[in-house]
């Protein structure tokens, strides 16, 4: 390993924050794998072998007013997206105990939409109560924007964390979306922590950002003391702006993980949508920084088989329990 890694990698494990200039410099290394590497010494001092699963459910779909680039369920785009305001109850606990069937540990009701008003918010709410009283699930939500009073009511129906992505950092946000700002979502997170609900926040590597943009997003995520950080992969859809950028290469997302890690060493990094466009790659992420998985299938696009990612989690040496 480098002198200069091995030296960050130290630092980081004695409690060293790394600022942007470090962050920077580690991307420019020309031995990744050693980043790589480091990063996962990291994960492991201050994870173990613990690993964090979490699953979806779209409990409303499509129709959305917002112009986010890379969005099948807006409605100002043409996709192949669902339409329906509320999930039937019925689906939700099925697969609420697939997910629990399966040892999952948090299941978020994701809706799409600005924000999600009173009415779904109750009719929501006993789809929550019901999945509490028949799983070990701990509940999550993902509504988009936030008023006090809804994150106070999400607290009051049992959810304990909140899930709202920055997607991109503060600078290459416009890019992504106009409808709403970066400092819109930073506030709901506030709101969220106000509340007294933990924090899910993390954004989209593959939408025409740089290195430096997404180290800019990993430490804005520090500066907002978030709890999980989940890291996708942008699916192009297409009907999307976005639907002709192609992936990143599986080199370029395990440098991106690798640096979140050394940003934020004792957060819960999870991969969430994307990652089965890099195969059999997609599992060498978790030997890179990342120590969580959102499983089973995503908002629009599908997933891997749960039982197979289970056994690549535990292939790796993780402790699914």
């Amino acid at each position: 390993m480098s002198k200069f890694i091995e030296k960050v990698v130290n630092a980081t494990l004695h409690g060293g924050r790394i600022d942007r200039e470090i962050a920077l410099r580690l991307a420019a290394e020309p031995e990744q794998e050693e980043l790589w590497r480091g990063a996962d010494r990291i994960r492991k001092h201050f994870h173990g072998s613990r690993f964090s699963l979490c699953a979806i459910i779209n409990a409303r779909s499509g129709r959305c007013p917002e112009d986010c680039r890379f969005c099948a369920q807006s409605a100002r785009y043409r996709s192949s997206a669902n339409e329906y305001e509320m999930i039937d109850a019925e689906k939700a606990l099925r697969l609420a105990a697939e997910s629990d069937r399966h040892g999952v540990h948090r299941l978020s009701l994701v809706t799409s939409g600005r924000s999600a008003d009173t009415t779904l918010l109750e009719g929501l709410a006993e789809i929550y109560r019901k999945i509490k009283e028949s799983s070990l699930l701990r509940l999550c939500g993902s509504m988009g924007l936030l008023t006090r009073d809804r994150a106070r009511r999400l607290k009051e129906i049992g959810v304990s964390r909140y899930h709202c992505n920055l997607e991109a950092s503060r600078d290459f946000f416009p890019r992504v979306c106009t409808t709403h700002t970066w400092e819109e979502k930073a506030e709901t997170l506030h709101l969220a922590r106000e509340a007294g609900l933990s924090l899910c926040s993390g954004g989209i590597i593959g939408m025409g950002e740089s290195m430096a943009d997404r180290i800019d997003l990993a430490l804005e995520l520090r500066d907002l003391e978030v709890d999980s950080i989940p890291l996708n992969i942008l699916t192009p859809i297409p009907g999307t702006p976005l639907a002709d950028l192609r992936p990143p290469a599986s080199e370029e997302v395990l440098t991106t993980i690798a640096l979140f890690r050394f940003i934020n060493p004792g957060v819960t990094i999870r991969i969430a949508g994307g990652r089965q466009q890099l195969d059999t790659d997609q599992y060498r992420c978790f030997t890179a920084g990342a120590n969580g998985a959102m499983v089973g299938n995503y908002l629009t696009t599908s997933g891997s088989a749960i039982e197979n990612d289970l056994r690549n989690f535990t292939a790796l040496g993780y402790s699914l329990a």
